[in-house]
């Protein structure tokens, strides 16, 4: 049996926002090769920890996109390395753009293990919100923070335990 992938990948629209809290919004338009690229991501996840992996690639080759067709490409990871630049973004861009992706490839039936929920928010100091993306696993149900904040436009999203996030977990800066 011959499988077509090229009849399942037809070019999407996603709303995306940035300069900080969603000030700017934009469409982008992923192309069928970046959705081909994306799903075959996907689909060589054999269980729920490696489709973590892939979609936090995932987020990684959607922000080139969108940077190919917005300034979010001059996004660099968290707040301080890009204040003032047009096409920044806060964390509540990133949880904003994020969840909107996962919810397209949930959208498509491209996630086997998990389910897109809302964003969700930590507060460890009063006056220092923090947003990120949020999946669940489908078997175990376990809550996981996607968080792209950290890292410049492209790279793969922070993906943790929503508890770890929760209490303040940041990746290893290597």
């Amino acid at each position: 049996m011959t499988l077509c992938f090229g009849l399942a990948a037809q070019a999407d629209e996603v709303s995306i926002c940035y300069n900080y809290g969603c000030a700017v919004t934009a469409k982008v338009d992923l192309r069928e090769n970046e959705l081909r690229a994306a799903r075959r991501l996907l689909l060589q996840a054999t269980d729920a920890v490696e489709e973590r992996v892939a979609i936090s690639r995932v987020i990684g080759l959607f922000e080139v996109a969108a940077g190919q067709q917005t300034p979010t490409w001059a996004d660099k990871g968290r707040n301080v390395n890009d204040d003032g630049v047009d096409g920044r973004m806060d964390c509540i861009d990133e949880s904003a753009n994020a969840t909107a992706y996962l919810r397209l490839l949930e959208g498509r039936g491209w996630l086997k293990y998990h389910l897109v929920l809302e964003a969700v928010k930590r507060a460890p100091l009063l006056v220092n919100d923090h947003w990120a993306a949020r999946i669940v696993e489908k078997k175990t149900g376990q809550e996981f923070a996607v968080d792209s904040w950290f890292f410049d436009n492209g790279q793969p999203a922070f993906v943790v335990p929503l508890e770890e996030w929760r209490n303040g977990a940041e990746p290893n800066e290597e």
